[in-house]
């Protein structure tokens, strides 16, 4: 159905097309590129050789891919276990296999089962060993195809010349022995390897697939008196929906009509239902209560909090870790160095070993190069980082990139702003104070209003806000500037006004009288905010707003005490409403009246002191000290431009959420090192075993076979 305003909702017939989706995405490697690199077309990266990922993966193509695997791993599976058993056979006494047919006969039966193994379901892996032998991107593959393409055509060899081979290389039958079978075992187990791969990115990606399923297919679109359903795709900004109780919200908005309880754990991690009623904001994805009411569309397709939430989160999971650079480092020389002890194992054994010397030498070499494989150290980072990016989103804690994500376990002193992180951010004018009767309350919370309209501080929206609820006819600045931490100035009816805190009555020069200064005061050691209200010189009276402290600042503030961060409150407030609220909060440390440059000033200083930062912050004047901390947090309530400043946003807006950040960023860090050190430990002790240093002690070794397991 196409719905175009104005005009009746026409029903078209489509006829669905086949399309190759893999056209429409870019494709990334989930272990060893940035998220920033990307390639046009499916296949595998050009330095690692790991299979590249969609960056927008829809359930068909990660469905597909998947689906491609597990084709080829079956096939592999068909003919390499008859290849095995034939093999195996050797080891029975009397072998039945050899009443039916002699052992050449076999051999060649097993070379036939080869080819489809070989140069159909795992030709990809010999593909990636040439393509990194050519660029010198030596990696995984590199080792696997050496090994596996060695013994298949060692074993190939020797059945068509085996004449050139010594004499320690052939059976009693005088055919020389063959390693097809553990050619084909070692392809088939890494493929299965790279089928449980893909099976854990798609689990990895859950979160991701999660949010995006919150997303209704359908809304129901109020037009010309009617109830109209139409796809989620064909909301435009301003038009009314209808939600119906127990429906997910489509789009975000504005409730228009009735009131409601939202259940919004999907995106803040709150579990309890919130009372929203009209005006009151809602986001897409969000489900409603037991009741109906109608909303107006504002924000649609990739505008929306959900759309946003799932880029971020998109993004973050394909960015590095600063403990990844560790494992690149070795990675870029843990291939060669492979290839060398596989060399020198080859010519110990045969110049000390047993015999048959070669033999010995020829099985450990492949041994040492089928079980050195630098995968794990590779994807110790990324599997984590994906998914406590995905926790997090799931709990409100949006995370920009995996580096914040390190970083933030390591934070020892967190600077707060107080306005919009402490406080609610949802200021109230409490009351208009005029400083003699040339003025009427009206005219001045006019002149506020008016000029405040152009800010998008949380006190100059309560003042709008409160002018607008007693009906006050607001003019237009004829001119504006903002003041970074002290307010606002402008032209009101040709008329210089300024709103501002006492640094701007002082900056201007202006004439405060004793009567109101002596009462703002009383006002802001009960913790209310004061904004001077001037006209021309002289200040003509205040307005007193209070910001109740959010309940969970109290808690999260002891939390954050408990686990060893010192808590900071910076605010541009004044000394009297600052120290009311740290009173309040049992805040020992806190700074008034600073500029955005003095909180930038006082953060440069902590890290100076070898301190990790983090900074919390809403407004467009914490953006500068949330781009200089070393982790940004931002409150999801606040400001886009605070929030693009941010390496972590809160959705939900409360510091209860900072202590869920670190401890999850404490568990993925953990869990990074745990990996990264039994990749280390299983290589350090893997490569040894295979290369046969157990052997002058208890006689054992490793097979091939069982190395690729």
């Amino acid at each position: 159905s196409i719905h175009l305003p104005g005009k009746e909702p026409t029903d078209l017939s489509l006829e669905k097309e086949t399309i190759d989706l893999s056209s429409y995405s870019s494709f990334y490697c989930p272990m060893h590129c940035e998220g920033d690199k990307t390639y046009k077309k499916p296949g595998y990266c050009p330095v690692c050789g790991m299979d590249l990922v969609p960056l927008q993966a829809t359930e068909e193509e990660e469905m597909a891919s998947y689906h491609r695997l597990i084709r080829k791993f079956w096939i592999a599976l068909g003919f390499t276990v008859p290849i095995f058993f034939i093999a195996m056979s050797e080891m029975i006494h009397d072998n039945p296999l050899y009443q039916i047919l002699n052992q050449l006969t076999w051999n060649w039966i097993q070379l036939v089962l080869t080819i489809p193994v070989v140069f159909y379901a795992t030709w990809m892996f010999f593909e990636r060993a040439w393509s990194s032998i050519r660029t010198l991107n030596l990696n995984m593959f590199t080792l696997i195809g050496i090994g596996s393409g060695v013994a298949w055509l060692f074993s190939l060899i020797a059945m068509l010349i085996p004449s050139i081979f010594p004499n320690e290389f052939k059976t009693e039958f005088g055919n020389v022995f063959v390693y097809f079978e553990a050619s084909t075992v070692i392809l088939t187990l890494v493929l299965l390897g790279q089928l449980l791969e893909a099976r854990a990115h798609n689990q990895t990606r859950g979160a991701i697939k999660a949010l995006m399923q919150l997303v209704p297919a359908k809304a129901t679109w109020l037009w010309n008196g009617k109830e109209v359903e139409i796809d989620i795709e064909e909301i435009l900004p301003g038009y009314q929906l209808r939600v119906r109780p127990g429906e997910k919200i489509p789009v975000d908005g504005q409730i228009s009509e009735g009131e409601a309880y939202i259940d919004e754990s999907m995106i803040t991690g709150e579990p309890l239902p919130i009372q929203k009623s009209t005006r009151d904001m809602v986001s897409a994805g969000t489900v409603n209560g037991n009741t109906s009411f109608v909303m107006e569309a504002q924000k649609v397709g990739a505008d929306t909090l959900l759309a946003q939430i799932i880029e971020m989160v998109n993004e973050a999971s394909r960015s590095k870790a600063p403990l990844q650079k560790i494992a690149d480092r070795i990675s870029k020389f843990f291939v060669p160095i492979v290839i060398l002890i596989s060399l020198l194992t080859f010519l110990i054994w045969l110049l000390f070993g047993p015999e048959p010397a070669l033999v010995y030498g020829f099985v450990n070499a492949i041994a040492v190069l089928i079980i050195a494989c630098p995968c794990a150290l590779g994807l110790a980072t990324p599997i984590s980082v994906m998914v406590g990016v995905g926790r997090g989103a799931s709990s409100g804690v949006l995370i920009k990139n995996a580096t914040a994500l390190e970083k933030f376990s390591k934070v020892d002193v967190l600077i707060v702003d107080k306005t919009g992180t402490l406080t609610r951010g949802k200021p109230s004018v409490e009351k208009v104070v005029l400083a003699d009767d040339q003025f009427e309350e009206q005219i001045l919370l006019r002149y506020a209003a008016s000029l405040n309209q152009l800010s998008e501080h949380p006190l100059a929206k309560a003042i709008v806000d409160y002018a607008q609820a007693v009906n006050l006819d607001l003019a237009h600045p004829m001119e504006f500037e903002t003041i970074p931490g002290k307010g606002v100035r402008g032209k009101i009816d040709d008329e210089w006004i300024s709103v501002g805190n006492l640094a701007l009555v002082t900056e201007q020069g202006l004439r405060l009288p004793d009567k109101i200064k002596d009462q703002s005061t009383r006002e802001q050691d009960a913790g209310s905010t004061v904004s001077y209200v001037s006209h021309a010189n002289d200040v003509i009276g205040y307005i007193s707003i209070t910001d109740a402290i959010k309940e969970s600042s109290y808690s999260a503030i002891e939390e954050l005490k408990e686990e060893g961060v010192r808590v900071v409150m910076l605010t541009g407030d004044n000394r009297r409403t600052a120290k009311a609220v740290a009173d309040k909060l049992g805040l020992a440390d806190f700074k008034a009246e600073c500029l955005p440059e003095d909180k930038l000033t006082e953060i440069k200083a902590l890290q100076d002191l070898g301190h990790t930062v983090a900074m919390a912050g809403d407004g467009i004047n914490d953006a500068p000290a949330l781009a200089q901390s070393d982790v940004g947090v931002a409150m999801g309530t606040g400001t886009d431009v605070a929030m693009e400043s941010a390496d972590i946003t809160l959705v939900k807006g409360d510091l209860q959420g900072m202590t869920r950040a670190r401890r999850l960023s404490k568990s993925v860090v953990k869990n990074i090192k745990q990996n990264l050190f039994f990749a280390f430990f299983y290589n350090t002790i893997g490569v040894p075993v295979a290369a046969g240093i157990l052997y002058p002690l208890f006689g054992l070794l490793l097979s091939p076979m069982i190395a690729a397991l």
